[in-house]
């Protein structure tokens, strides 16, 4: 027979185990010495000038973005440069330390070194002297032969300007350097929106109005089955949940300075979002439009398609932005997207990432890239099967639809951090996994160094950057 237990002793129990979890917990001052030595040893030894990329070797000898990179490298994708501001400047918001934000700031001043004149950031950037001359830097002397191709894939240049915003109202908007940046950035970024309310994947100019008239999705007549080699950096682009994320940073620099073109362009990406939802039978949206507001080829393995997995980003996006303007228009579409996708779900529930055009038969590439039906040979490097959220979706529609208005953006309460077993336990394992140096070494290889690369360890910036978060939410919940 089991020992009886009544639940006061059970309480007892737990509690008490809860106060020998916390006792053997590192102190205040240990985990503040051990900030210190984690940021000190990344910011002056793996990075660069406030220059940030994905892995390093233990020895910092070698390192890598989405690519090989020179140590005068830095990359704008998280968990590129912003991404690493970004951490210094929440670790700052918890503790108070002076060096974190002063770590903040050289990040934001390596971005501001590499502004291209097109007014965003490419996907990597260069600090080397020799290596800067390719890109049209705005710091640089102007040059038409350098590349100056603003990029939005991938959360690039938005990060940049979420992180830059956010520490230009940590500093009160006192740094000319950020505001300058910034007041160049919004110039020409919303010039560069379509008259349509889309962005493109990348840019260098503003667009001619005359080339992209305003119209609803469609159907093109006919499409190529294989590869069309054309440039898609100008196609209104969903893909990576780019126009999403530059929606978020338009509703954020709209809080942050409180100008109405941020809102305009807000709600004018979202205009583009009801015109770019396809007809029926497949009232869904694409990765990518060209011009005449068709469905088109990007990459060798993006077809003109139907996405099941953009497509759930938008519906997410159209709500924040209901959420924002109390504006019916934007919950409109949902309905119908979420009744077509729950009818289009595989056998297995997920999704598949394209569906083919008015068939609507899930399309699938083999790895030679030879677009296909089938699934049994996929290539690895693209999700070709994407999960469902329809339900959370529709939960979140349902709320939304019966809220009053007033209740759809509730104020921002300040983030309370409250110490826990939990948090405890990863403060001091984020202590003990730290070597002499103040490096965080894990098991793992680097990606793009070839075959003859023997790296079996290397330094994970989202490690680091998981750490630094971990120890700072344990001193905040110390006070």
């Amino acid at each position: 027979m089991k020992p009886f237990r009544t639940p006061c002793l059970v309480t007892a129990l737990w509690t008490a185990l809860a106060i020998s979890q916390l006792a053997a917990a590192p102190t205040e001052p240990e985990a503040r010495a051990a900030l210190r030595k984690g940021v000190h040893f990344f910011q002056n030894k793996a990075g660069y000038r406030g220059a940030y990329l994905y892995k390093y070797s233990p020895d910092l000898k070698k390192q890598e973005g989405e690519g090989k990179a020179l140590k005068t490298t830095g990359w704008t994708q998280p968990p590129g440069t912003p991404y690493v501001g970004e951490a210094y400047l929440e670790a700052y918001r918890m503790t108070g330390e002076q060096y974190l934000l002063d770590a903040a700031r050289q990040t934001a001043h390596a971005l501001i070194a590499s502004q291209l004149r097109s007014g965003g950031w490419d996907s990597r950037f260069e600090l080397g002297a020799n290596e800067r001359k390719r890109y049209a830097y705005r710091a640089e002397p102007k040059s038409s032969k350098r590349r100056n191709y603003t990029t939005l894939d991938d959360n690039k240049s938005q990060s940049c300007l979420m992180f830059l915003m956010r520490l230009d109202e940590e500093l009160q908007f006192q740094d000319k350097g950020i505001r300058d940046t910034l007041d160049y950035a919004f110039e020409h970024f919303l010039a560069a929106q379509y008259p349509n309310g889309a962005w493109p994947q990348q840019f260098s100019a503003p667009p001619d109005p005359g080339l992209y008239p305003v119209q609803k999705a469609r159907y093109p007549d006919t499409w190529s089955r294989t590869y069309v080699k054309k440039d898609y950096r100008g196609h209104y682009t969903f893909n990576d949940n780019s126009i999403s994320d530059m929606l978020d940073v338009l509703l954020e620099a709209h809080r942050i300075y409180g100008d109405g073109k941020f809102l305009a362009a807000a709600k004018k990406t979202g205009d583009f979002m009801l015109l770019a939802q396809m007809p029926e039978p497949q009232p869904g949206w694409a990765q990518q439009y060209n011009a005449n507001m068709e469905p088109a080829w990007a990459r060798k393995f993006e077809p003109p398609a139907i996405s099941g997995g953009e497509s759930q980003g938008v519906m997410r996006t159209l709500m924040r932005l209901y959420r924002k303007t109390g504006d019916a228009r934007y919950l409109e579409p949902i309905p119908r997207a979420l009744a077509y996708y729950k009818r289009s779900r595989r056998p297995d529930g997920k999704l598949a990432r394209f569906y083919e055009l008015k068939t609507n038969k899930p399309l699938y590439f083999t790895k030679d890239y030879q677009l296909t039906y089938s699934d049994a040979d996929m290539p690895t490097h693209y999700g070709f099967i994407v999960g469902s959220k329809l339900e959370s979706l529709e939960r979140e529609y349902q709320k939304l639809k019966g809220a009053p208005k007033e209740e759809l953006s509730p104020a921002v309460r300040e983030t309370v951090y409250k110490m826990s077993s939990s948090l405890a336990r990863k403060a001091e394992s984020a202590i003990k996994s730290m070597d002499h140096r103040g490096a965080w070494v894990e098991k793992g290889t680097l990606r793009y160094h070839g075959s003859d690369d023997d790296t079996r360890e290397i330094i994970d910036t989202r490690s680091v950057v998981a750490n630094l978060r971990t120890l700072a939410q344990f001193i905040a919940a110390s006070k």
